[in-house]
C-alpha cells in the first residue's frame, strides 16, 4: 500500500487511504442469514477509517461480528459500482452525541 501525505504533510496510516470515502459514497451488504440487502452511506468520522452507521438493535448489526469479512458492493456518485472483499474491523456503540443510538462500524477492503 502506497501512502498518501496529508494536507498538513503528514503521511497518511489508515488501513484505507481516504481516496476510497472520496471515490465511494455508498456500499450495500448482505449475509446468509439476513433476509434483505442493506445500504449504508459510507461515513468518515472515525479516526479509525471509514464506517458505516447502524442503528442499535438492528437485524443486520446482530448479525455481524468484528473479523467477518463480506462481499460489499460499494457505489460512486456516478451511480458505477464494484464489489469488494469487506472486512469488518470494529463495532462501536456511540452513548453520546449527534449519533447515539447507533453504532459506527469499521470497514476495511481487503480484496
Amino acid at each position: 500500500m502506497q501512502n498518501d501525505f496529508g494536507k498538513n504533510g503528514c503521511v497518511e496510516r489508515r488501513s484505507e487511504p481516504r481516496k476510497m470515502i472520496d471515490k465511494y459514497f455508498r456500499v450495500k451488504l448482505s449475509k446468509d442469514g439476513l433476509t434483505h440487502f442493506y445500504n449504508f452511506k459510507l461515513q468518515d468520522i472515525s479516526s479509525k477509517g471509514m464506517c458505516i452507521l447502524v442503528k442499535e438493535g438492528s437485524d443486520v448489526l446482530k448479525s455481524l461480528k468484528v473479523g467477518d469479512v463480506l462481499d460489499m458492493k460499494y457505489y460512486t456518485n456516478e451511480h458505477s459500482s464494484q464489489q469488494f472483499k469487506t472486512k469488518i474491523k470494529y463495532i462501536t456503540k456511540d452513548d453520546q452525541g449527534r449519533f447515539k443510538g447507533h453504532c459506527l462500524v469499521g470497514l476495511s477492503i481487503i480484496e
